[in-house]
């Protein structure tokens, strides 16, 4: 019986729609039937973003304010495997990724199937992954497999190159100087060897070793001080999205939030990482790991 797969994500840019293309191209080619559906917001925004419009986003990804989804459909009410595609917004799961995970459609698929996670962040994505793990858990989903892939330049060079993008459309090089902004082509395009390793796993409903496939792959990488950075900036999002939620005139207080962070990207954050290494990285390796473990499982 040919396997029903169903790969559902939001991309406004298009780089995860690449993602899932390649990934998905040798589950197709092995016979399997893929579905892919590309969801969007109703009120969709311009791209590119506005500064105000890019920063405004920010209180809702953090409280799990959902937004009106343009209609979509499911061919099937039953697959064999869902490829859950999203994105990290503001340490979060994005927006339209909260949205289609309310519809009763796509719950009642998600319930007791398998499923992958891919996500395609700059690189900071472990936070919105303890909570996309949630509410695949209330879901009643059988996570089974987590692919994340990231721009590998250095943090101060993808912070750069990412407001570039966000902010002109160009996935170009910045001033000729920077190199191109989101994940490589050529880590887009090596997603096709995840793929390969899944569909063995597919045509036998086993999806026991999986992850630990894919983790030898470097299908997820962790990198410590990222992790380090992440653990305290979540904190201060939640209280800053909580402020302007309460304001009736939010403007304001959304640049203050832009200004704000890039201090603390540039002068905050290392130092954070310092202090993390004097106190902690090498007289708490068994903290380090247990961390570490928190976000590579998927349960």
């Amino acid at each position: 019986m040919t396997k029903k797969v169903l790969a559902i994500y939001y991309s406004q840019s298009g780089q995860l729609g690449d993602i899932i293309d390649n990934f998905t191209a040798p589950i197709e080619a092995s016979g399997a039937t893929v579905e892919k559906v590309r969801v969007r917001l109703a009120n969709e925004p311009n791209f590119p973003w506005t500064a105000d419009t890019f920063f405004s986003v920010m209180p809702h990804c953090q409280l799990d304010v959902p937004a009106d989804l343009q209609p979509f459909e499911l061919k099937e009410k039953k697959y064999d495997l869902v490829v859950l595609g999203y994105q990290a917004w503001f340490l979060s799961p994005s927006i339209p990724f909260n949205s289609f995970m309310q519809n009763e459609e796509l719950r009642a698929v998600l319930k007791d199937t398998p499923v992958i996670t891919v996500t395609g962040a700059r690189n900071m994505w472990l936070n919105a992954f303890v909570r996309v793990k949630k509410l695949l858990r209330t879901a009643g989903a059988n996570h089974v497999g987590n692919i994340a892939l990231v721009d590998k330049h250095p943090n101060p060079v993808s912070f750069v190159t990412i407001f570039h993008w966000m902010l002109h459309g160009k996935k170009d090089r910045y001033l000729n100087i920077f190199p191109p902004p989101g994940v490589a082509d050529a880590d887009i395009k090596h997603t096709q060897v995840f793929g390969e390793s899944v569909v063995p796993h597919l045509n036998t409903n086993d999806w026991s070793s999986l992850q630990d496939e894919l983790d030898n792959q470097k299908a997820v990488v962790l990198n410590y001080n990222l992790m380090v950075i992440e653990g305290v900036a979540g904190k201060i999002f939640r209280v800053w999205a909580n402020i302007i939620a309460k304001k009736k005139n939010k403007l304001p207080w959304i640049r203050a939030f832009k200004y704000y962070l890039l201090i603390a990207f540039f002068v905050g954050a290392p130092i954070v990482v310092t202090i993390d290494a004097i106190l902690f990285r090498f007289t708490s390796p068994k903290r380090i790991k247990a961390r570490k473990q928190h976000f590579l499982n998927l349960n």
